[in-house]
């Protein structure tokens, strides 16, 4: 009989989040992990199946407190593009104010995994796929409610605006600067048409 794991399994999570945010995943072995955690390598994989199911868990765990995660609630709003103006300020904010400078978890793993990792990179690319959609839906929400013209490109739109969370996201390693990412983000709205107040 095996005995039992003695941790708090959502600190475990958190813990490796921070740790995969910070150093990437392959520099995250089922070894280091264990040894921080204070587990022996039988019980991360009885806790845990494989690294690859504890970083989906752990991406997981990241998307619950992403800035962008507002953008679900655009139908409660009048102004969705007020909504994504705040949210790239509020991205803005939380990058500037990370004391390490990470940027953003997803946008660091589509870079190392993506294309690379035949189990991880298909994940990483559906949730960055669900981040342009869901753009989509705002903008065209926007365009129903008349934020937007009949004749706006929803389409080219979303994926010009994602393009901006993930360069503002990468950036923000450099530009340490809320008021800076920020003015850099405020830019790209304006130029795309939806930047709103």
């Amino acid at each position: 009989m095996g005995r039992t794991i003695q941790f708090d399994r959502d600190a475990a999570i958190d813990w490796v989040m921070n740790e995969i945010w910070r150093v990437g995943f392959e520099a995250c072995s089922v070894k280091s992990i264990s040894e921080n955690l204070g587990i022996t390598r039988s019980s991360f994989y009885n806790t845990f199946e494989s690294r690859d199911t504890l970083f989906i868990e752990a991406l997981h765990h990241y998307f619950q407190g992403s800035p962008d995660r507002k953008l679900s609630e655009y139908t409660e709003s009048k102004r969705p593009l007020v909504l994504l103006c705040q949210v790239f300020r509020e991205a803005c904010r939380a990058r500037a104010n990370d004391p390490e400078h990470r940027g953003c978890l997803a946008v660091n793993s589509v870079s190392e995994l993506v294309g690379v990792n035949d189990v991880l990179g298909p994940p990483l690319e559906e949730a960055m796929n669900q981040s342009i959609e869901r753009f989509e839906h705002l903008l065209t929400y926007s365009v129903k409610l008349g934020e937007l013209p009949d004749t706006s490109n929803v389409q080219q739109l979303a994926l010009a605006i994602q393009n901006l969370l993930m360069g503002l996201n990468t950036l923000s390693k450099i530009v340490k600067s809320e008021q800076k990412l920020w003015a850099t983000a405020e830019v790209t709205l304006r130029a795309l048409g939806v930047y709103r107040e």
